[in-house]
C-alpha cells in the first residue's frame, strides 16, 4: 500500500486559521503626538509657575522668619534700638542673622540685581536702577538721614535694608515685643542675582517700602527740586581740629568720597553737618545759601530781599507774621521747639571753618549762622 507523505513546511490544517495584526497610522501618531504637545504647552508652564510662586514664597516665609528671629535677640539684648546710621544697625544684625556679605551705598549692585521691577497689579509695573536707590525717600519714605546698606544671606537671598534712627525700633526685652516697626525699611530678592527680579514674585518688601525709585520733590523752585527736611544723624570725625583740617586717612576718604575741602572745626569730632552731607550723597546735593534764598522768595512774599552775606535778619513787613505756612508744611520743616529742633537748614556754604544754615521763621528769614553742635539742625536735599 502506498502512503502519501505530506510537505510539512506548505502544509497547514484547514483548520487553522491565521489572523492580522493591526498597527497605528503615521497620521495616527502625528495626530496623537501634536494633541500631547498641546496639552503640554498649556498645562507645564502653570505647573512651572506655580513651582516658582511656591519657591519664593517658601524663600520668603524663611527670610521674615529668619529676620523677625534675629530682632528678637537683638531686642532681648537691647540691641535693636539706638543705633545712629543703617551701618551700626547691619553690623549688630549681621551678629544674630547669616550675612555673607554687607554692600557699602555706593555698591550697592554688588550684593542686588542692576534693574529691578516693581509695580504689578493696579499699578504698571517699572524698571528701577539700583544704582538710583541711596536712602530711605526712594522707598517711599521720608527721608531718614541714613543711607541704605545692602546684604546677602547665607540662603542666597539678598536685602536692601534702611534704618531710621530717629523713630527707631521700640524694644521691650522683658515681654520680647518688638513696636515701632517704623524703624525698618526692606526691599529683599528671594532669589538673589536670578530673574525675574520682579515685585510679587521673587521681589519683596517689607510694608515701609510703598514705592521704588527716585524721590518726588516736596517742593519746586525755578527747577531746584527739594526734597523732605529731617534731622540728620552724626558724622564721627577721627582727627579734624580746630582749623578744619586731619591727616587722618578715615577723614581725609571721607571729605574726598562726599566733595568736603575741610572737616568742620566748630563741631568737634560729632558733625551733624558732615552727617547731612552723608544722608544726601554730596555736598553738591545740599543747597547754597543762594538756592536757600531762592526758596525763601517763595515762603516769604512780602519780604522784597533777602540778604545773603551773614548781615542780619530779613523780617517781615512791620514784623508780623509773613510766612506761607502751606510751603513750610510740604517741605516738613519743623518749628521752634519740636522736637528739640531749630527752624533751619544746613547749607553748604561756609564762614572761615564753620557751616553756615538758613533760618525759617513765622515773622523772617535770612539768618544763617554756624552751631557749635549742629544737633538741632534740620537739612533738606537737592534732587
Amino acid at each position: 500500500m502506498k502512503k502519501t507523505v505530506k510537505n510539512l513546511i506548505t502544509w497547514s490544517p484547514s483548520h487553522l486559521i491565521t489572523s492580522q495584526k493591526s498597527a497605528f497610522t503615521l497620521a495616527e501618531v502625528l495626530i496623537t503626538l501634536a494633541i500631547i504637545g498641546v496639552v503640554a504647552a498649556m498645562t507645564i508652564p502653570t505647573l512651572v509657575a506655580n513651582y516658582q510662586t511656591r519657591a519664593w514664597n517658601t524663600s520668603a516665609t524663611v527670610f521674615e522668619r529668619k529676620l523677625e528671629e534675629a530682632l528678637k535677640v537683638m531686642n532681648t539684648q537691647s540691641t535693636l534700638a539706638g543705633h545712629t546710621s543703617t551701618e551700626n544697625f547691619v553690623e549688630e544684625l549681621s551678629k544674630h542673622l547669616k550675612i555673607t556679605k554687607t554692600c557699602a551705598n555706593d555698591k550697592l549692585m554688588d550684593c542686588f540685581s542692576e534693574t529691578v521691577y516693581w509695580g504689578g497689579g493696579d499699578v504698571e509695573s517699572t524698571e528701577v536702577k539700583i544704582s538710583d536707590i541711596s536712602t530711605a525717600e526712594h522707598f517711599g519714605q521720608k527721608n531718614w538721614g541714613t543711607n541704605i546698606v545692602g546684604v546677602q544671606l547665607a540662603n542666597g537671598s539678598s536685602a536692601l535694608i534702611a534704618y531710621n534712627p530717629t523713630e527707631s525700633c521700640k524694644q521691650d526685652p522683658y515681654s520680647n515685643q518688638i513696636n515701632g516697626a517704623n524703624c525698618l525699611a526692606i526691599l529683599y530678592d528671594t532669589s538673589g542675582f536670578k530673574l525675574p527680579n520682579a515685585s510679587g514674585k521673587d521681589l519683596r518688601a517689607n510694608g515701609n517700602v510703598s514705592s521704588l525709585g527716585a524721590a518726588k520733590c516736596a517742593y519746586e523752585v525755578d527747577g531746584l527740586c527739594f526734597g523732605l527736611a529731617f534731622s540728620p544723624g552724626v558724622h564721627e570725625w577721627k582727627a579734624c581740629n580746630g582749623e578744619g583740617t586731619s591727616t587722618d586717612p578715615e577723614d581725609l576718604a571721607f571729605m574726598q568720597q562726599y566733595g568736603i575741602e575741610h572737616c568742620s572745626g566748630a563741631a568737634g569730632p560729632y558733625d551733624f553737618w558732615a552727617g547731612a552731607i552723608e544722608a544726601c550723597g554730596g555736598i553738591n546735593k545740599i543747597p547754597s545759601l543762594a538756592q536757600l534764598a531762592k526758596l525763601s522768595e517763595k515762603i516769604y512774599p512780602d519780604i522784597a530781599s533777602f540778604n545773603t552775606n551773614f548781615e542780619g535778619v530779613s523780617t517781615c513787613p512791620d514784623g508780623a507774621q509773613c510766612m506761607q505756612e502751606d510751603i513750610v508744611t510740604k517741605l516738613g520743616i519743623k518749628m521752634s521747639g519740636e522736637d528739640g529742633t531749630l527752624p533751619a537748614i544746613w547749607s553748604r556754604d561756609f564762614m572761615e571753618v564753620y557751616p553756615l544754615v538758613w533760618l525759617f521763621e513765622p515773622t523772617g528769614t535770612g539768618v544763617y549762622y554756624y552751631a557749635q553742635n549742629g544737633a538741632e539742625v534740620q537739612a533738606i536735599c537737592l534732587k
